[in-house]
């Protein structure tokens, strides 16, 4: 479906991508509630977006099979930074340009798996809130105890170009270390949008910080007068509040094969080509099995009009699906009561953030989520058999 999907603009609408430009800079609010032209529009919802942390399985479970701890964080290290092409170009590079995603709806579940040589590793997404829009998410081997969970709030804006950030924090936990890791998100600009060919630009910075005693630090840059490349990073891994003290680092274009060496010796420890490392196909049902709520049935007629060019019926489809969600709204409101998310709940305090998130000033900001999001196990034990077949919720070693 999203192959089928136009590339940058085309010569017959350079004049609408002119206006939506300028409405764009005269907008005050958050962009993604701005209705964009046809070429630009995707046929994905936001809730697909949370499979691009695991396409590559192998890499996000290969920690837990490394025993010193040190070396643990810089394959935690290698595995996020293998995720960025994924999560940030890949739609450009397969696309012509970004294209704007379909806003998920309070509810919406986007289900699947991955089985290769890791062995299969499942995905729950959940649009987990509306307003502000908020995704959770749980992805899982249970074959190498591996998992991680997150959510994340976008708020886009406009300052010469499209600034998004990423609001909101992953955790990944390695049962056979009882060891976890948090993860913040990058903020993001776009490039390239006077050429009309719109791509995602990384800045600022990011950490990874763990339970062992080890952050890492990635810092985020674009196409300069120096570099002339663009997307580039640069990392370091070292002990908890000794930066200076650096054991490995790495350097280059995550969209382009990179290592991560021995910041003493400058040996390589890991290394990484995507154009030689091939992804893994996420599996998921076929649409007329799924359940209403999953993204790719809810939004099929929608992504049919989108992929045909036909904006009225596209307009008249996105209309049924939010006049529907107004009237459970109201619906709920009437009887005094909140939307029951199928997987996630919302909680007061999470323990193993706030220890972790001291490292390196992260909050939880949970009045921009509508709370801290976690999964919730029982909830997934409840759903696996009446909902989702495929759905075989982890098992939580307690230590």
């Amino acid at each position: 479906m999203a192959e089928k999907e136009g590339s940058a603009v085309p010569p017959q609408s350079k004049g609408s991508w002119g206006s939506f430009l300028k409405s764009i800079a005269s907008f005050n609010g958050d962009l993604s509630s701005m209705t964009a032209p046809a070429f630009i529009l995707s046929t994905t919802s936001l809730t697909e977006f949370s499979s691009y942390w695991t396409e590559h399985p192998s890499l996000f479970v290969a920690p837990a099979a490394e025993k010193d701890p040190a070396r643990r964080a810089a394959l935690v290290l290698k595995w996020f930074l293998s995720t960025l092409k994924q999560q940030y170009a890949s739609r450009s590079e397969k696309l012509g340009s970004e294209k704007k995603p379909l806003n998920p709806f309070l509810g919406e579940l986007f289900i699947g798996k991955w089985e290769d040589q890791a062995g299969t590793t499942q995905l729950v997404s959940e649009q987990v809130s509306h307003h502000p829009p908020v995704t959770a998410y749980s992805i899982w081997n249970s074959q190498h105890g591996v998992r991680l969970t997150g959510y994340n709030a976008q708020k886009a804006s406009f300052s010469s170009t499209i600034n998004v950030k990423q609001i909101g924090h992953a955790t990944l936990h390695i049962d056979a270390y009882d060891e976890d890791y948090l993860i913040t998100l990058p903020s993001l600009h776009i490039e390239g949008l006077i050429s009309g060919s719109p791509y995602v630009e990384l800045n600022g910075s990011s950490y990874i910080t763990s339970s062992s005693g080890y952050t890492a630090k990635i810092d985020y840059s674009g196409k300069g007068w120096v570099s002339g490349k663009k997307n580039r990073f640069s990392a370091v891994l070292y002990p908890t509040g000794q930066e200076k003290d650096a054991i490995f680092s790495g350097e280059g274009q995550w969209i382009d094969k990179w290592a991560i060496k021995d910041a003493k010796n400058k040996s390589t420890f890991s290394s990484h080509d995507p154009s030689t490392t091939k992804t893994t196909p996420l599996t998921v049902a076929p649409v007329a099995e799924q359940d209403d709520f999953e993204s790719r049935r809810a939004w099929k007629k929608v992504a049919d009009a989108i992929t045909k060019g036909d904006m009225d019926t596209t307009s008249v489809e996105k209309s049924i699906i939010e006049n529907r969600q107004r009237e459970m709204r109201k619906e709920e409101q009437a009887d005094g009561r909140e939307w029951e998310r199928k997987f996630f709940s919302r909680t007061d305090k999470s323990p193993v953030f706030e220890k972790l998130a001291a490292n390196v000033g992260e909050k939880t900001n949970e009045s921009l989520t509508n709370g801290i999001w976690v999964f919730d196990q029982g909830k997934a034990s409840a759903a696996r058999s009446p909902y989702h077949p495929d759905v075989n919720p982890p098992i939580y070693i307690q230590k």
